[in-house]
């Protein structure tokens, strides 16, 4: 496969609202179906919403056989792998940040999120694997928001056969060029640094539990290069054609490939 087609959607999500935001996602879903598009990423916690603080108790479920049931069906129907997130309840104690892939003729698979911000490590307990996820071929891995600002994850992924990590965000404050600033600080160095794509999205929009998210989607090339952008707090599925044959490129090139010649014997 030459080229993969992604949907990145810039979605706004009601905190407790899960029926409205599936819906929402279903039609978003189908759209991007429709453009014979491979994969649809929508941003952290977008089925739940998001809430700061101890409010997020509130939001949390167990991912139940129907919605496993409604997504797996739509994948396979339409033949696209769907990336979607919400507050996942484990067990009686546990509230963990995930997102669920939903690939055709594959068992769900999921990912919790590692790295908890300051203002979630009370109420939110971590994951404890780095899994990666195949679709056409193209293998990746799923960071979840402030995952990405620790570069030994990407750099394990990366090691793991990684070619993309999409980075959902539920990230709240500043408008749409200052979120943009921010995000080119530290995830253009992830892709550069570790020859992958990486594929951002964020919430946006005014959720109606006190966070207003300015919205966002971009992809990064393996060269460190932006791909494509959509800087805007509008919501939007943001197209993007990942040219797989420019991993390739970077790759076989002995000034711009750096994980073969990494000292692993003192890192490891």
């Amino acid at each position: 496969m030459n080229n993969l087609k992604v949907a990145l959607v810039v979605q706004k999500s009601i905190p407790g609202a899960y029926e409205k935001n599936l819906a929402a996602s279903m039609e978003a879903i189908c759209l991007a179906a429709s453009k014979n598009t491979n994969m649809v990423v929508f941003p952290e916690m977008n089925l739940s919403g998001y809430l700061a603080g101890s409010k997020i108790g509130s939001l949390a479920t167990a991912v139940s056989p129907e919605l496993i049931h409604v997504l797996s069906t739509t994948s396979e129907r339409l033949d696209i792998s769907i990336l979607v997130g919400l507050a996942e309840q484990v067990g009686k104690d546990r509230i963990c940040a995930s997102h669920l892939v939903f690939s055709p003729n594959c068992p769900m698979g999921r990912y919790r999120k590692i790295h908890m911000a300051p203002n979630e490590k009370e109420y939110f307990s971590p994951g404890n694997s780095i899994p990666l996820f195949s679709h056409k071929g193209v293998r990746f891995g799923i960071q979840l928001c402030y995952d990405a600002h620790f570069p030994e994850l990407a750099t394990a992924m990366a090691l793991k056969g990684a070619d993309i990590i999409f980075i959902p965000h539920a990230s709240p404050r500043g408008n749409s060029e200052e979120k943009y600033q921010s995000w080119m600080r530290h995830l253009t160095a992830r892709a550069f640094d570790n020859g992958i794509f990486i594929a951002a999205v964020n919430q946006t929009g005014d959720n109606t539990g006190g966070l207003v998210f300015p919205g966002i989607a971009l992809l990064i090339g393996p060269d460190g290069n932006i791909v494509s952008k959509f800087i805007d707090p509008q919501e939007k599925i943001h197209f993007v054609d990942i040219d797989l044959a420019a991993l390739e490129r970077v790759r076989t090139h002995k000034m711009r490939y750096f994980l073969p010649n990494r000292r692993s014997d003192l890192f490891d």
